[in-house]
């Protein structure tokens, strides 16, 4: 039997809990041809709130494809354009004839072709001839468009963790040629391909999409709202009950409010209890499970605090006691921080860890939910 407590993958359907208005948004805007951008903390639901996006639109009659790309291990900009290209004709073809036929019509001039001995060995469809140009940069991201006006079917390009693109030989030169095919396809109608630009590193993505404005009116902005936590209470009471489970509600406030309604990890701290427990779940079995959860975790956040300096370690302290405005003789003198252009710095280099990130008042937030209670806790022993 499935346990609906489910954090190995992504949900749809029953087991996608909340965000029915943010799914609706999301679904009007790709159905509209509008390309997306979503970044959010990892494992916080993204690909979640895509699928059953896709999901109502298959109920809903509507026929499109999908090519996925994951840009985690991607570190240049050939491996970027062989990913895209192979999975954009993976969408519409299946056999070697047929990725023969799209190679040499569509990508013809570039260095880019099918090679049948090496799709044999490697399984790749596209190989590079020669060093990558700006015109084959240009090819690729103009091949989804092609493909999907030639077979009269809307195509969504997922591209996650995008902000890999600043780890290959020019981020710059990436965003500014799809950038730029996006705006050129736009000027001769609708077109049939949205692309998706997801990551889960937030002010790298916030970097490429606010502060440097690439793709400016190209990509809308999505982000995810909170699950309520009246709708959270409910997916576990009735998990537990499919079990013969019993849980109070006022106990599963408690951990709502200390995972900050974060599905993945609330999904995966409930399974632990539900491992734990015969019949009535009371708040010992509830303690076990954050205990072992933590252990779980723990490595992980230790060797985060590891990595930092000491002058970041005292900020990220003033962030745990609830401080926001950091520049102030008092908060300086207090943390050690030594300046206020000292503050600056150990602002940016605690988000370019991801570990903090600021919000449109400037005030810090840290970004995962369980580091939070953890660090508060265990490494700077704050009392509530």
């Amino acid at each position: 039997m499935e346990s609906p407590f489910i954090y190995n993958k992504y949900v749809t359907g029953k087991n996608f809990i909340g965000r029915k208005g943010d799914i609706t948004i999301l679904g009007n805007l790709i159905g509209a041809g509008e390309n997306v951008s979503i970044y959010e903390p990892p494992r916080s639901g993204k690909t979640s709130a895509i699928q059953q996006a896709f999901f109502n639109m298959r109920i809903q009659g509507k026929r499109f494809a999908i090519a996925e790309v994951n840009m985690t291990a991607t570190r240049s900009i050939g491996q970027l354009l062989l990913q895209i290209g192979d999975s954009c004709i993976r969408a519409f073809a299946s056999t070697p004839g047929e990725f023969a036929d799209i190679a040499g019509r569509l990508l013809q001039g570039t260095h880019l072709v099918f090679d049948p001995q090496s799709y044999a060995e490697t399984d790749s469809i596209l190989s590079l001839t020669w060093d990558v140009d700006d015109e084959d940069i240009r090819a690729i991201f103009r091949l989804p468009y092609r493909l999907a006006a030639e077979n009269s079917m809307r195509l969504f390009v997922i591209i996650d963790e995008f902000q890999n693109v600043n780890l290959t030989e020019n981020g710059d030169k990436i965003c500014k040629i799809l950038e730029s095919v996006m705006k050129e396809v736009r000027e001769v109608g609708s077109p049939l391909c949205s692309f998706l630009l997801c990551g889960s590193q937030v002010n790298a993505m916030k970097e490429i999409f606010e502060h440097r404005r690439f793709f400016y009116r190209q990509v809308e902005h999505f982000a995810l709202g909170p699950v309520e936590d009246k709708e959270i209470i409910e997916h576990i009471v009735k998990g537990f009950l499919a079990s013969g489970k019993v849980i109070e509600r006022d106990l599963l406030l408690g951990v709502c409010k200390l995972f900050k309604g974060h599905l993945w990890y609330i999904n995966h701290f409930i399974s632990i209890c539900d491992s734990l427990s015969k019949g009535y779940i009371m708040e010992p079995v509830l303690l076990d499970s954050l205990s072992m959860i933590l252990a779980v975790h723990e490595p992980r956040f230790a060797a985060t605090m590891f990595d930092l300096t000491t002058y970041q370690v005292s900020l990220l302290r003033a962030v745990a006691e609830g401080h926001t405005k950091f520049s102030t003789s008092e908060v300086i003198a207090k943390y050690g921080l030594n300046s206020s252009a000292n503050v600056r710095r150990l602002k940016d280099a605690l988000c370019k860890k991801e570990i903090l990130t600021f919000d449109e008042k400037d005030e810090p937030h840290i970004l995962d939910p369980l580091f939070e209670y953890w660090v508060k806790k265990y490494y700077f022993d704050i009392k509530d």
